[in-house]
């Protein structure tokens, strides 16, 4: 998975088959806690959201594997993110393909 996405081999597009809840512009990035000019809290975006993922996953954050609804049988790999204590966690949950790593979503945790 590492090295699918260090090579670029990603997607978060939305399909019948393969529903999303992707949605980095909804999440505090903690490592830009502050836009240096308007000295606001600033959220992930598609481009920063994967190499944070990536980030995480090459220093061993935990991850579970999970049954996935859709497509029946496969297999998700989830996980739950620390992101400090003013906030939920970060909810990731990314599939695997062909040659890519499917992300399905990204979003606060609800359960926290």
């Amino acid at each position: 998975m590492v090295a699918l996405i260090r090579r670029g081999a990603h997607d978060s597009g939305f399909s019948r088959e393969r529903p999303t809840r992707w949605y980095p512009d909804r999440v505090q990035n903690p490592d830009r806690s502050e836009d240096r000019f308007f000295a606001a809290p600033v959220a992930f975006t598609e481009e920063t959201a994967w190499p944070f993922i990536l980030k995480r996953l090459e220093r061993g954050e935990y991850v579970q594997v999970v049954a996935l609804d859709k497509p029946p049988g496969r297999k998700g790999f989830v996980m739950k993110i620390d992101l400090g204590s003013d906030v939920p966690k970060l909810y990731v949950k990314l599939q695997l393909g062909s040659g890519i790593v499917w992300g399905r979503s990204f979003h606060y945790d609800q359960h926290e």
